[in-house]
């Protein structure tokens, strides 16, 4: 019976990228912080994230957020955020979807009209403001990490597709950003293979090439995304709009433009000189679904200008589940979680769950 066990989960979804909830079944977590748990949990607990990313269980393409007990004391919870590539610090869409299980599940009770709350990402702390109309939940806006240019339109030679002008922008994690036209693109559905294997090429010679520091947090692994940038439209006073497409590497091509992309993407055009205080940019993904970033203005850190901005969308609940977890299938690697894992017959509970 000991090798039974049972996590609790929230599927949702933020224009279209799945987000995997986990609000039982995980024991407390090592670490002083959110940001000392989400360590743990990669270099001694990565079985969790790979448990829930891969078969029998999940896909790449999905992400998965542990909601754990905030230890600021102005979070109402943390949360650690998994994907394919590993362990990002932030994540506009997973933050989307938290603030919306947070409430769904009743952590944060819900209230008609206009609710702010504080989660505790490994970031820091992140502001969020929720629209609640008749019990639910229409949409959530997030403070988006501070965002800035690292490097602006350089080339490199990528095997198989020729030279390639690209910026690198800081919004959570480093991006590429390029021009979709430029490589041949619309960014319409049916590409959607051959911009994940374009990708795919530009960020290994990238890689291949360089690394990236950020000034605070130094060395934060090798570059994990690229965007692709539609062409912008004007839809109003300081309001844009523009098809974009994001990859994570290797191989997935998210299903939202991420809440990361279009910050990316504020930083770029404010780093132009297109932005002023206010002004929006919505991005427009493959799936026709999307995000609305505000520019809220910018400091300076060092030798760059930092934006600030906000990301706003809607998730949806898609199930509430019991996966039980047999260490006896040989399908199931619990080697990398067994130690953190509940006792399906405890009645201990995560402190989260209501």
């Amino acid at each position: 019976m000991h090798n039974l066990h049972t996590i609790q989960l929230m599927d949702t979804h933020a224009g279209g990228d799945v987000s995997r909830i986990v609000t039982g079944g995980i024991d407390i977590l090592p670490g002083a912080t959110v940001r000392e748990q989400m360590e743990y949990l990669r270099d001694d607990a990565d079985g969790l994230r790979r448990l829930l990313l891969e078969e029998p269980y999940g896909i790449p393409e999905m992400s998965v957020d542990l909601l754990v007990p905030a230890t600021h004391p102005e979070a109402v919870a943390g949360y650690i955020i998994m994907e394919v590539m590993g362990y990002p610090i932030y994540s506009g869409s997973n933050t989307l979807c938290t603030a919306t299980a947070v409430l769904e599940s009743g952590i944060v009770p819900k209230q008609e009209g206009i609710q702010r709350f504080k989660l505790e990402a490994p970031a820091g702390l992140v502001q969020i403001e929720a629209k609640v109309h008749n019990g639910v939940v229409e949409s959530v806006t997030c403070g988006g990490l501070p965002s800035y240019i690292d490097t602006y339109r350089d080339t490199i030679q990528v095997p198989g597709i020729g030279e390639v002008t690209y910026s690198i922008a800081y919004s959570g994690g480093f991006y590429a950003l390029v021009d979709a036209t430029e490589l041949g693109f619309k960014l319409v559905r049916d590409e959607e293979r051959a911009l994940s294997e374009c990708a795919y090429k530009i960020v290994e010679a990238i890689k291949a090439q360089r690394g990236f520091s950020h000034y605070t947090l130094g060395d934060v692994g090798p570059l994990p995304f690229l965007h692709f940038m539609g062409p912008e439209e004007q839809i109003g006073e300081g309001y844009t709009r523009s098809r974009s497409t994001t990859y994570v590497h290797p191989g997935v091509i998210c299903r939202s433009t991420t809440g990361t992309g279009t910050s990316a993407r504020l930083a770029l055009m404010n780093y132009e000189g297109r932005l002023n205080v206010g002004d929006k940019l919505e991005t427009v993904s493959l799936r026709e679904t999307g995000f609305i970033g505000t520019f809220i203005g910018t400091h300076q850190e060092g030798a760059y200008q930092v934006v600030e901005n906000t990301i706003t969308g809607r998730s949806y609940v898609l199930a509430h589940s019991d996966i039980v977890i047999n260490c006896d299938d040989p399908m199931v690697a619990c080697g990398e979680l067994h130690h953190i894992l509940r006792d399906r017959h405890s009645p201990e509970a995560l402190p989260l769950e209501t």
